[in-house]
């Protein structure tokens, strides 16, 4: 994991589940998709190879991008726009702060003026994000059953209630099985757990 800056205040909710399949992934991304309104923040969290990528095309897609979805990590952010969803969102930015050294290049981004026009936002490697964004923010942490813990996954000892949704009891040793842990910062997020929790629980 990388970092920099303050670390992000603890999360108002987990909710922990998993998938085993690229396929499962991208499910998941488009059901978080269908829970997102304009102004929303997603970090996509997770070492190297754990799924990004797959869940932001799963996003995407859900949200009606008919573009091919790659991880911009060359060109840091890509903007991608489509007919209005339900909820209003007509406008995706997908960033890739891998390749940044600092809060300050975050910042120089622009994605939070991207948020206040009404945008979505998917940023992977989003942990270090977090703190120049505002702290509000819906996180998704991938990780393999062998990975080493990763930021910002609670400790249910000292945060909000994790609700898990009963998918991690037979993992097995799949190389495409993720552990999932979505979490919720902030005063946006932090009321709508029993929809992002409804909208997970139907995949």
């Amino acid at each position: 994991m990388r970092g920099f800056g303050n670390a992000p205040a603890e999360p108002l909710w987990a909710i922990s589940t998993s998938t085993c399949s690229a396929a499962e992934t991208r499910a998941l991304g488009g059901a978080l998709a269908g829970v997102t309104r304009p102004g929303d923040l997603l970090l996509l969290v997770g070492m190297l190879g754990t799924g990004k990528t797959v869940l932001a095309q799963g996003f995407a897609k859900a949200l009606g991008v008919v573009e091919a979805v790659t991880s911009p990590t060359f060109v840091l952010a890509r903007q991608y726009s489509f007919p209005a969803t339900p909820q209003g969102v007509t406008e995706l930015a997908h960033a890739d702060l891998y390749r940044l050294d600092s809060v300050l290049e975050i910042t120089e981004l622009g994605l939070g003026e991207l948020l206040d026009d009404g945008a979505v936002a998917l940023i992977e490697w989003g942990d270090v994000a977090l703190p120049s964004l505002g702290g509000d923010a819906l996180a998704v942490v991938l990780s393999r059953p062998d990975d080493p813990p990763q930021t910002p996954v609670p400790d249910t000892s000292s945060t909000g209630p994790r609700t898990s949704l009963g998918r991690d009891d037979d993992l097995g040793t799949d190389a495409e099985t993720r552990l999932v842990v979505v979490c919720g910062f902030g005063a946006s997020w932090g009321p709508r757990e029993a929809e992002v929790v409804a909208s997970l629980d139907r995949l």
